[in-house]
């Protein structure tokens, strides 16, 4: 669990980071927007599980040795932060553009317009969405078993074939429940601070 959990955590602060610097250069010009667009297709594109093999032993056949671990990390939050930054590109070409300009008749510039106006309104639009793929991080957490890495649902397995019992099972169902029920009660909370602030 505290593997599940660590990846969890590290994969959701990162390509949250990420994603918000990749969307922050989205507009820079259309060289950077065609690359992004490269990314996130790749990314999106193809299995989680296919990108965990392609780093596990695509790596040291280029001559890039990192451990198990690191591979996890670094798959987790490439995978994820395309994910995250199509949603929030979505969010951000949504906004109104009467916004944007009436901030910049009111003397602002691009940086204050998209950190103050379009972002917070980018992501407030689009937290269901993001909501939904936090959940999917702490379920997908478990495909590092592809590489050997102790998760959850392999230690699960190995008790159930030494022990046979299916209370692992039960125990492995109630954690990753608990963790999504967790995650949804925060983002509700979070849409209801947005709601709240619009009010205001």
């Amino acid at each position: 669990m505290w593997l599940s959990t660590n990846l969890f955590v590290v994969t959701l602060v990162l390509s949250s980071i990420l994603s918000l610097i990749l969307i922050s250069i989205y507009k820079i010009n259309p060289f950077i927007k065609g690359i992004l667009r490269l990314y996130t297709w790749l990314f999106r594109g193809t299995p989680l599980m296919l990108q965990l093999f392609f780093f596990m032993y695509g790596l040291p056949f280029m001559g890039v040795y990192i451990d198990r671990m690191m591979v996890a990390y670094l798959t987790f939050v490439l995978n994820y932060s395309a994910y995250f930054v199509e949603i929030l590109r979505a969010g951000v070409e949504s906004t109104s553009k009467d916004q944007e300009e009436s901030a910049k008749v009111m003397g602002a510039n691009k940086y204050q317009i998209y950190r103050h106006i379009i972002l917070p309104q980018a992501i407030r639009k689009e937290l269901p969405s993001i909501s939904s793929e936090v959940i999917n991080l702490i379920k997908d957490t478990s495909l590092v078993t592809v590489i050997a890495l102790t998760d959850v649902l392999r230690g699960v397995k190995e008790i159930v074939s030494r022990d046979f019992t299916l209370s692992p099972f039960v125990v492995a169902g109630l954690f990753y429940l608990v963790f999504s029920y967790v995650i949804v009660k925060t983002f509700r909370l979070l849409e209801q601070k947005f709601d709240y602030l619009d009010n205001v």
